[in-house]
């Protein structure tokens, strides 16, 4: 059974760092683009970062870019997002997607709590 479970959230003055990682199993890691999505009180999901089965191509939201570094490591099957400059619209609930490449259903976390408050 596919499974994702995402740690690192917390509370975090503006202006700081957290590191989200993702742990992944029960399926092949390394065939699956993975992603970091948000979701905020009273706002939809939305797709935060993206990076393909190699790790090579990375994409991001724009609000995010050059703030975020979306990251994975195929030999111990996690994915991380270093979020740096935090603020507070970034407060949400992330969670990590695993997507198999031309599919459009894929795996999802449980999410992990982010909030940037002073």
């Amino acid at each position: 059974q596919a499974q994702l479970a995402e740690s690192g959230g917390g509370l975090v003055q503006p202006g700081g760092s957290l590191k989200l990682s993702c742990a992944a199993s029960g399926f092949v890691f390394i065939n699956y683009n993975m992603r970091w999505y948000r979701q905020a009180p009273g706002k939809e999901r939305e797709l935060v970062a993206h990076i393909d089965t190699t790790g090579r191509r990375a994409n991001y939201l724009d609000s995010v870019r050059g703030r975020f570094t979306i990251s994975r490591d195929n030999a111990n099957k996690a994915v991380y997002l270093q979020m740096n400059s935090l603020r507070p619209e970034d407060t949400a609930v992330y969670y990590c997607h695993a997507r198999y490449p031309g599919h459009t259903d894929g795996h999802w976390g449980h999410g992990t709590q982010v909030t940037v408050s002073s």
